[in-house]
């Protein structure tokens, strides 16, 4: 496949285009209200357990919607949420949010917090140093929730399809590299290269359906093309670049997913860190769609 991000740059502009409203390839499959609907479920049942006006500190928050789900859920919390991202979407009213700090170099006093949780984060980072920093931060009473990826669930699953479009749109089709080649021969040119962008429009649609990586790359790079007719050459071309810099942005997010579905899958290995913390498993709830397949699981620590 072409060259990738650097995966960490790769969520950076994934969350600075959230921060400004802006789509972009998301990790998570079109039936995404079932998936996060099981993932509040879960997550009740961690708040269940929490005191009233609990502290909470949520690691790679991202857009936050732990901390959104957790101010319905609990009385009274102070919720703050870290993320290593530079820019962030806005924090929800009442929660507090910074961006740029590692999981594992929180910048809190020790016994902080009187729960952690951490939603398809803590797999991402070095889990032997974030555990060191859970239970540095965590207060003597207080529940650790990690949600943490499953890698036979449908969410690996979605994204590596969308890999396999992206690569067929990039390398095999080899769409921008053609495109902008016939668009330097003038308006005909330009019109072949809005007749390659709908050809393969059309044949990603065939193979993979409209809304897939597939269609919608293509689709893009064909309203850039039409639009192009009517402005500078220049705004054309920066447009088809960031295309694929979004499409090559994906693909370095699908391949930081897949690792860190491969390191929740040794789950021994995941928590080894806590075991030189009084941090012990209590349970894991199976968090799962409708239909009974498995996603995520949500791992449950306590004081020992």
């Amino acid at each position: 496949m072409a060259e990738t991000k650097d995966k960490a740059e790769a969520w950076k502009d994934f969350w600075a285009q959230q921060s400004k409203g802006q789509g972009g390839g998301g990790c998570l499959p079109a039936r995404w209200a079932a998936i996060e609907d099981a993932q509040k479920t879960a997550w009740r049942r961690f708040a269940d357990g929490l005191p009233a006006r609990p502290r909470l500190l949520d690691l790679a928050t991202g857009d936050a919607r732990v901390l959104r789900w957790m101010q319905e859920m609990l009385d009274e919390p102070v919720l703050i949420g870290v993320d290593l991202a530079p820019a962030l979407p806005p924090a929800p009213p009442g929660c507090e949010v910074r961006a740029g700090v590692a999981m594992e170099d929180l910048p809190f006093e020790n016994g902080s917090f009187d729960a952690i949780t951490s939603q398809f984060g803590f797999e991402y980072g070095d889990t032997p140093k974030i555990a060191a920093e859970i239970d540095r931060v965590a207060s003597a009473t207080a529940s650790v929730g990690l949600m943490v990826h499953r890698g036979d669930g449908p969410i690996l699953e979605h994204n590596i399809a969308r890999q396999t479009q992206i690569g067929w749109v990039l390398d095999e089709r080899a769409l921008l590299e053609r495109v902008i080649a016939a668009s330097n021969e003038g308006t005909e040119g330009l019109q072949r290269a809005i007749d390659i962008a709908a050809e393969t429009v059309r044949d990603g649609a065939a193979h993979w359906g409209q809304g897939s990586a597939a269609w919608e790359i293509p689709e893009a790079v064909r309203r850039t093309l039409l639009l192009g007719r009517q402005g500078p050459r220049e705004k054309m071309l920066d447009t088809l670049e960031l295309i694929r810099n979004q499409a090559l942005n994906e693909v370095g997010r699908i391949a930081s997913l897949a690792q860190a579905c491969e390191a929740a899958d040794r789950r021994e290995a995941l928590l080894e860190g806590f075991a030189g913390t009084t941090l012990e498993e209590s349970t894991t709830l199976p968090v799962e769609e409708p239909s009974g397949r498995v996603f995520a699981d949500l791992v449950i620590l306590k004081r020992g």
